[in-house]
């Protein structure tokens, strides 16, 4: 059995021991341009080069949990493409929306303005039925995303694209129900896979219908926001506020008005970091289980992207 390490961007050699090491009985090497034939590979943003010279792979298994990038692509015909599932994500996740929400619904961020000032403040305490929260996409991220928010006893919604039900989330699916879970939330978090049917879909429209104050966060993709938009609503005064981890570009551009807007908190794409470690045990478990005919959990299907 042969592995092929084809990611850019990403160095090499810890993740070809630790493969090594996970999968003794397998050749694991990097993937260089007229390499013999792999029977896996593990790739992220992989040049179309690298595809088109493996058209024999029974999988490729991409070291983050979104594939848009991937299915884009020209891919192998039998190819399987496998996401990973949490590998140490979900956690992070839930860290940083519960840290983001927390930080608008407590205000720390006019308090932290004050104290830059010398200014002791005082602001009167808000309920936190007024603040009610709503995640768009209930995969493992959304759902341990939303189960955390309920630690924090924010009423919490739902929206996925097929229904779901979980403790204590009220939840919404499909086209039918999004304009009920876009009214019903006032902190909106963001995420859903990229696709053609969810780009741009965080836009003057959709965004309008939240409930007055309503303040976004988004953590998925970048393209998943039209930008200007939320500028126009932000200075309108319909929304509160932003907290973005991605965009469209990345780097975010020097000159990019999100780097200024005084409503806009901004991170470089640190919401939720793949961990090595983590990864490698899970795509060295899957690929296993594979090799011994049984199923498994995360292969996309290229009809929804996701």
């Amino acid at each position: 059995m042969k592995i092929t390490f084809c990611c850019t961007d990403t160095k090499a050699e810890p993740w070809l021991a630790g493969l090594r090491a996970a999968l003794p009985e397998a050749l694991v090497e990097l993937w260089q341009p007229g390499a013999a034939p792999a029977d896996y590979a593990v790739v992220w943003a992989p040049p179309q080069a690298f595809l088109d010279e493996q058209p024999q792979l029974k999988a490729l298994f991409n070291i983050g949990a979104g594939v848009d990038a991937l299915m884009l692509l020209r891919l192998p015909p039998g190819a399987q493409v496998v996401r990973l599932d949490d590998a140490g994500m979900s956690v992070q996740m839930a860290e940083y929306v519960c840290h983001a929400v927390i930080r608008h619904f407590r205000e720390f961020d006019g308090y932290e303005a004050d104290v830059k000032q010398g200014k002791w403040s005082y602001r009167k305490p808000r309920a936190r039925a007024d603040f009610p929260v709503g995640v768009m996409g209930l995969g493992v991220l959304g759902e341990r995303v939303a189960r955390a928010l309920r630690v924090f006893e924010f009423p919490v919604m739902g929206w996925s694209r097929s229904p779901k039900a979980l403790d204590d989330v009220r939840c919404f699916a499909g086209p039918a129900q999004f304009d009920d879970f876009l009214a019903a939330s006032r902190v909106l978090v963001n995420l859903l896979p990229l696709t053609p049917e969810t780009e741009g879909i965080l836009n003057r429209a959709t965004l309008s219908r939240l409930k007055p104050g309503g303040y976004l966060i988004n953590v998925a993709r970048g393209a998943h926001l039209v930008d200007e938009d939320l500028i126009a609503l932000l200075d309108s005064g319909q929304l509160a506020g932003a907290t973005l981890d991605v965009f469209r570009t990345e780097p975010l551009p020097a000159g990019h008005p999100f780097w200024t807007h005084p409503k806009i908190t901004v991170t470089p794409h640190t919401s939720a970091r793949t961990l090595r470690e983590e990864s490698i045990a899970q795509i060295a478990g899957k690929i296993a289980t594979l090799e011994r005919g049984e199923p498994i959990a995360g292969i996309v299907d290229p009809a929804r992207g996701y």
